[in-house]
């Protein structure tokens, strides 16, 4: 019985882990302003036929803070990595030097800045949107088990317990996302 309710409450842990996992990675994609080889991430350059990542024909790496330089490793790709990137409708402009692709990142109005805020909290709420989802799953399990009433409440406490705090981090993970945003 308890190997069981144990398992509920580690699968629900495992769900909502998920959920932080994922708001990070999506907080990553949101740009604040700084140069950063992440933003490039969804570029896929024609490779021989084959639709390949960026990171995978090039190296991509940030000279200072506004500025994002690639470097293919085989010259006769930088018009396809050019092309790549303006395909990818990033807001980016690329420039060709015929070695390098230098790509400056623009300084981010206050208007789009609010924007990538109100873009990060829609991020936050579907990470709380999964974690009560993974706490309403747990919840539905517990009631379905063979357990005693006041086990299956103190099982119920444990998975509120663990949503609050994962509630908490989605919050703290969000606070940091718009401080940076906002920050000119």
């Amino acid at each position: 019985m308890e190997d069981e309710m144990n398992f509920i409450v580690d699968s629900a842990k495992e769900n909502m882990d998920h959920a932080i996992a994922h708001l990070e990675k999506e907080m990553l994609n949101i740009r604040a302003g700084k140069a950063n080889p992440i933003m490039l991430a969804g570029v896929k350059v024609e490779y021989y036929g084959t639709p390949t990542p960026l990171s995978q024909v090039a190296n991509i790496s940030t000279p200072d803070a506004r500025t994002l330089a690639v470097q293919p490793w085989e010259k006769n790709l930088i018009s396809d990595i050019e092309k790549a990137i303006l395909i990818a409708n990033l807001g980016l402009n690329p420039m060709n030097n015929g070695e390098s692709i230098i790509i400056n990142i623009p300084v981010l109005t206050e208007e789009r800045r609010r924007d990538l805020a109100k873009l990060a909290k829609a991020e936050a709420e579907h990470a709380k949107i999964g974690i009560r989802s993974a706490r309403k799953e747990a919840n539905n399990e517990i009631k379905k088990s063979d357990a005693s009433e006041d086990v299956q409440k103190n099982y119920e406490i444990d998975i509120q317990n663990l949503t609050d705090e994962y509630i908490k981090t989605v919050d703290e993970i969000f606070k940091v996302k718009e401080k940076e945003i906002l920050t000119v």
